[in-house]
C-alpha cells in the first residue's frame, strides 16, 4: 500500500496538529503528581522521566511493528548554535525546554511558542564553563519551572506567563562555579548541583525552598576538617578538591534518599594529592529535607584520570541470585558498570563494559587494582597509555533501563589516551587547575563509540551498534520494546530493544546530543527530542567529519502517521 512520501506525511501530520485547540488550563503540580509520574506516562514531569531515572516509557502505541510509520508532527527553532543537551518536560499541553540562553514553553499540539524567557549574562561568563555552554534541563513543581544558569544562579519561572518569580545566587561564577545540570524537586525541596571541577572549586549540592528560593541547606561533597574522609586529602587540598555535581540526580521516595554523582578530583594531576581523596568521583545519597549525607561510594579512589561519576544514577528493583534487590545502577567514566544496594551504598557487582587498562580488576572490597601504567603515572608523571580516555567509557549522557528486557541501553565512548603530568599551581578560583597533558588514542577499527545493550549484572554487551563518530545523546526505551537515541551527524533512530536492529531513522538537520522523551495526548503517543550540535566532543576532538554538520538548535516531535 502506498502511504505517500515522507514529505507528504510530514505535511499531513503537521496540518492535523494545527487543527487542534490550544491547551490553556494549568493546575498546580504537587508531590503527589511527581510520585505518580511512573503510573502517568502521558506527561513528563521529571528529568529522567520518572524519579527512578529509568527513562522507560510505559507507552506502547509505537512499537516494533509500526515504528516505521513514525513521522514529524512539528519542529520549532530554539535560536541557539551552542548545543542542545536538555531533556524536555511535558505538562498539561505544554512542552518546556531549556538551553544556555533561554527557556521556552511550546504548545505540545502545534509546536507554537507560548512564551520565551531569554537570559542575560556578563560577557566573561563563558570563561569558566570548561566543556561547552549548555543546559541539561529543568524541574517543574507548584506552577513553576526551575532551572540553573551559567552564572551560577537557580531561578523559578511562572509556567503560565514565563515571568521570573525568583532568582537565587548559588556562588560567584567568576570563581569558577556554574550550573549546567538539571535540578530535582524531592520531598518538597528543590535540589541543584553545580559545575566547576576544573577551576579549583569545592563541589556541593544545595537545597532551596521552591516557593521563595531561600537556601535551606548546603552539603559539600569534599569533606572539610572534622568530617569523615578529610584525612584522605593532603594538607588543605580539600578546599579546591573538585567533586562537582554537574549531572542529574534520582530519588527513591520510599527510602527518602536522593542519589547524585560527584565529579573529578582537583587537580587532575593525581601525583600532587596522593590518597583516596573522598568523596570525589563517587556516588552519594542524601536526605532531601536536610542535605544529610547518608552514604558515599567512591568509584575511583585517588582519581588520576578526570573520571567524573556524574552520569545520572538509575534505580530499579531487580533479581540478584534469585533474590529481589533494590539497586542503583551507574555506568562510570572509569569503564565499570556498578550495581549498588541503594539503601546502604554497598556494591553488589561491578564489571567493565568497555576496554579498561587503568585497573587490572577490582579486589574483594570492590576497590580498583591499579595497573602498572597507572602506578607509573602517579609515581613519576611520565607519559603512559591508558583506557578509557578522560571522556570516559560513558560520559554525562544518561542511559536507560527497560524492566521488561532487563537491559541497560547506553551510548558508550571507545578510546584511550596518552597522559602525562605537567606542572600545576593553584592561583585562584576561576583559573584552570588541571596539571596533565592528554592526547587521544582511537580504536584501530575506526569506531569511536557504540550504542550498547548491557546486562547490568555481568557488564556483558548483548548487542552493539558501532558509531564512527561517538554519540553523546541520551537513550530512551519504551514498553513497545524500542530504544530511541540520536547521533552527532543528526540522525534520530529507533532500535529493536531485544536485537539492536535499526527499525526507523530520521535526519534532523543538526547533531543530536540531547535527551529524547515519549508522552501521550488525546490517545496519541509522541516522541520528542532536541537537535543541535555542541558539547565537549565537538569542542575538543577536532573530528573533521562534523565540519559539514550545521549548527542550530530545534525541537522535533514525532507520531505515527494516520491516513
Amino acid at each position: 500500500m502506498n502511504k505517500g512520501s515522507s514529505v507528504q506525511r510530514y505535511a499531513l501530520a503537521a496540518a492535523f496538529a494545527l487543527t487542534l485547540p490550544l491547551a490553556t488550563v494549568v493546575r498546580a503540580q504537587s508531590n503527589a503528581e511527581l510520585l505518580d509520574a511512573t503510573r502517568s506516562p502521558g506527561e513528563v514531569l521529571i528529568n529522567g522521566m520518572t524519579y527512578d531515572a529509568q527513562r522507560f516509557s510505559r507507552l506502547s502505541q509505537i512499537n516494533r511493528s509500526n515504528v516505521k510509520a513514525l513521522v514529524p508532527v512539528w519542529n520549532v527553532s530554539l535560536n541557539n548554535n551552542l548545543g542542545e543537551e536538555s531533556q524536555p518536560l511535558v505538562y498539561n499541553g505544554a512542552i518546556y525546554i531549556t538551553n544556555q540562553r533561554a527557556t521556552y514553553a511550546i504548545d505540545a499540539r502545534t509546536g507554537r511558542v507560548r512564551w520565551t524567557d531569554v537570559l542575560e549574562f556578563e560577557s566573561d561568563v563563558a570563561r569558566v564553563v570548561c566543556c561547552g555552554q549548555v543546559n541539561r534541563g529543568a524541574a517543574i513543581y507548584d506552577d513553576k519551572l526551575y532551572r540553573g544558569t551559567l552564572d551560577a544562579h537557580v531561578m523559578a519561572i511562572d509556567i503560565r506567563t514565563g515571568k521570573q518569580v525568583w532568582k537565587t545566587k548559588i556562588m560567584e561564577y567568576r570563581d569558577g562555579y556554574s550550573i549546567t545540570g538539571a535540578p530535582l524537586v524531592a520531598n518538597g525541596v528543590l535540589i541543584s548541583g553545580m559545575s566547576g571541577g576544573e577551576y579549583g572549586t569545592r563541589g556541593f549540592l544545595v537545597g532551596l525552598d521552591p516557593a521563595s528560593g531561600r537556601e535551606l541547606w548546603r552539603t559539600y561533597t569534599i569533606p572539610g576538617p572534622g568530617e569523615p574522609g578529610n584525612e584522605t586529602w593532603p594538607g588543605d587540598l580539600w578546599k579546591r578538591g573538585g567533586g562537582s555535581t554537574w549531572g542529574a540526580g534520582a530519588y527513591d521516595p520510599h527510602m527518602d534518599l536522593v542519589y547524585w554523582g560527584t565529579g573529578n578530583a582537583g587537580p587532575w594531576n593525581g601525583g600532587v594529592r596522593k590518597g583516596d581523596n573522598k568523596n570525589a568521583a563517587s556516588t552519594i545519597a542524601i536526605r532531601p529535607k536536610t542535605g544529610e549525607l547518608v552514604w558515599a561510594y567512591q568509584n575511583t579512589p585517588g582519581d588520576p584520570f578526570d573520571f567524573d561519576s556524574i552520569s545520572q544514577p538509575v534505580l530499579a528493583d531487580i533479581q540478584v541470585q534469585g533474590q529481589p534487590r533494590k539497586v542503583l545502577m551507574h555506568a562510570d567514566k572509569n569503564g565499570y558498570l556498578y550495581v549498588l544496594d541503594r539503601l546502604t551504598g554497598k556494591p553488589i557487582v561491578a564489571n567493565p563494559f568497555v576496554k579498561v587498562t587503568w585497573a587490572t580488576g577490582l579486589d574483594e572490597n570492590f576497590r580498583p587494582i591499579w595497573s602498572d601504567t597507572t602506578r607509573k603515572l602517579i609515581d613519576t608523571g611520565a607519559e603512559v597509555e591508558s583506557w578509557p580516555a578522560i571522556t570516559g567509557g560513558k560520559n554525562w549522557n544518561p542511559m536507560a533501563y527497560n524492566p521488561v528486557s532487563r537491559l541497560i541501553y547506553a551510548n558508550t565512548q571507545e578510546g584511550g589516551m596518552l597522559i602525562r603530568h605537567t606542572p600545576v599551581e593553584y592561583k585562584q578560583q576561576g583559573a584552570r587547575y588541571i596539571g596533565v597533558s592528554v592526547k587521544r588514542v582511537w580504536p584501530e577499527d575506526g569506531n569511536r563509540g557504540a550504542l550498547r545493550a548491557i546486562d547490568p549484572l555481568t557488564g556483558k554487551t548483548r548487542w552493539k551498534v558501532p558509531y564512527a563518530v561517538p554519540s553523546y545523546a541520551a537513550t530512551m526505551t519504551t514498553a513497545g520494546q524500542l530504544v530511541f537515541t540520536g547521533d552527532m551527524l543528526g540522525e534520530f533512530s529507533a532500535y529493536d530493544a531485544a536485537k539492536g536492529t535499526k527499525l526507523w531513522h530520521f535526519q534532523t538537520g543538526s547533531g543530536i546530543v540531547g535527551q529524547p522523551i515519549s508522552w501521550e495526548m488525546d490517545g496519541v503517543q509522541y516522541v520528542t527530542v532536541t537537535s543541535g550540535l555542541g558539547g565537549v566532543y565537538v569542542l575538543n576532538s577536532g573530528d573533521e567529519r562534523l565540519s559539514n554538520v550545521p549548527a542550530g538548535g530545534s525541537l522535533w516531535t514525532f507520531a505515527l502517521f494516520k491516513k
